[in-house]
């Protein structure tokens, strides 16, 4: 069964145009390269890959050439909405990012009733236009 099998969130592939710039920004954030390559697709596009992990978050950044790379740079927002990092402590994640010369999108944690107790959240924006989510759960 597919239940038994999946055990949680393996990664997220995020096309970038530019990926020194995106690798830069995420080392920010504390994530740490973890393999870097260059693949060449079926359709014969290379594509620059990096694999950035932190605390067990594993984030794909990709870069394609001709085409693809010119298609990507189009897109207002990238090709996902946002992802979302576990925070500990959102108030100390909201201070951190602020340290590390990045700008939160909201003025402070914001607050929403999901799960039991609710969660605060918080939004800054990557280098192509995609929402990183900062997010503690209440417990």
């Amino acid at each position: 069964m597919l239940d038994d099998n999946i055990t949680g969130l393996q990664h997220i592939g995020l096309p970038v145009t530019d990926i020194q710039r995106s690798k830069a920004f995420y080392a920010r954030l504390g994530f740490k390269v973890v393999m870097a390559t260059e693949v060449v697709l079926p359709n014969g596009t290379p594509t620059q890959v990096i694999m950035m992990e932190h605390n067990n978050f594993l984030l794909e950044l990709y870069q394609f050439d001709g085409e693809a790379l010119e298609e990507i740079k189009t897109r207002g927002h990238g090709r996902i909405d946002h992802f979302a990092l576990n925070a500990k402590d959102i108030d100390a994640a909201f201070i951190d990012v602020r340290t590390a010369g990045l700008s939160p999108l909201q003025d402070s944690p914001i607050f929403l009733p999901f799960w039991e107790k609710g969660v605060y959240y918080f939004h800054i924006e990557g280098p192509d236009g995609e929402k990183i989510e900062f997010n503690q759960r209440i417990r």
